[in-house]
């Protein structure tokens, strides 16, 4: 059995009184996506920056392909793990190629990768230019490109796609499909979910420090039992006469089933004449994390009127 590349074991990490992680526990596999969400201040960052070995965990058990972040050995590993911080900084009167020249240099990466990493992340005209003359975006790919720099084995992104337009947005997005399918294992933190739930494989939602939902997206679709959606052209009478299927109709002429009925209610569907078009919406990933942390935010509400009224 292969091992973990990240694995934790119930880790938390507290500053003083807050409590920023509370019994995190993840294994992400070789070659496995984690989207990482959560609110601010939920522990994304904390969470990154344990698996960096640059914070302390105060309890838990965490190793990185096979050893302690904090230990001397770990320092060797460093190579193979890519970082992109939410707050992208550099040398300001570098210039691009100088900036990831020196980066490659840390890193003992191939100077060649340098030139092929700007035009993947399309600096290669500012190439020549001091960093101080680039815009938030560039800032941001040319981050992505130190990120990438010797293809890591471990690749951490902390709302890699700030600043970045559409076609930047989904050029990154390719970048790391093709990190993955050469066996990276990747951690994606981001507040823009339209357009991630296709690159990820597993989505891990934090609210105050707890780990409120870990899973795939049908695992956690089944588990939240939000509906499917399913629009239909050319039917509607037929419908509306079938007791079965007009049980599930909404006030928009829509069909609300759960997955399970997903199959047998298509099945029908597509039974009757006349039907011009169908479409099928599963919940998205948006809606997935708002029903999960509305979830949250009320069993703690509940928590702590329970609490209050036990003291009253």
């Amino acid at each position: 059995m292969t091992a973990s590349i990240v694995s934790m074991t119930n880790v938390s990490k507290h500053f003083q009184q807050l409590k920023a992680l509370n019994n995190i526990s993840l294994q992400l596999a070789e070659g496995e996506v984690l989207g990482l969400f959560g609110h601010n201040g939920a522990g994304k960052t904390t969470m990154m920056k344990i698996i960096l070995g640059i914070e302390k965990t105060s309890s838990g058990d965490i190793t990185i392909f096979g050893r302690d972040p904090q230990s001397k050995q770990a320092w060797q590993d460093r190579r193979h793990i890519g970082y992109l911080p939410e707050n992208v900084s550099f040398y300001d009167h570098l210039t691009g190629v100088e900036v990831l020249s020196y980066f490659a240099k840390l890193k003992s990466v191939p100077r060649r990768q340098v030139a092929e990493l700007l035009e993947l992340v399309g600096l290669t005209h500012a190439m020549q230019r001091q960093v101080k003359t680039y815009s938030k975006g560039m800032r941001q790919r040319l981050g992505l490109a130190q990120a990438f720099l010797g293809e890591p084995k471990l690749l951490l992104l902390d709302e890699p796609t700030v600043g970045l337009d559409p076609t930047a947005t989904q050029e990154f997005y390719h970048s790391v499909d093709r990190l993955k399918q050469r066996g990276a294992s990747i951690i994606l933190c981001s507040h823009v979910l339209p357009g991630v739930e296709q690159h990820i494989g597993r989505a891990m939602i934090l609210s105050g420090g707890r780990a409120i939902a870990i899973g795939s997206l049908a695992q956690l679709r089944e588990q939240a039992s939000l509906p499917v959606i399913i629009q239909t052209q050319g039917i509607s009478a037929q419908l509306n006469s079938d007791p079965l299927l007009a049980s599930f109709i909404k006030d928009n002429g829509s069909l609300h089933v759960q997955e399970h009925e997903k199959i047998s209610t298509l099945k029908q569907i597509m039974s009757y004449d006349g039907i011009t078009d169908v479409s099928v919406e599963a919940a998205s990933l948006e809606q997935l994390y708002q029903y999960y942390l509305s979830n949250a935010t009320a069993i703690k509400e509940l928590s702590n009127a329970t609490a209050f009224k036990g003291v009253a």
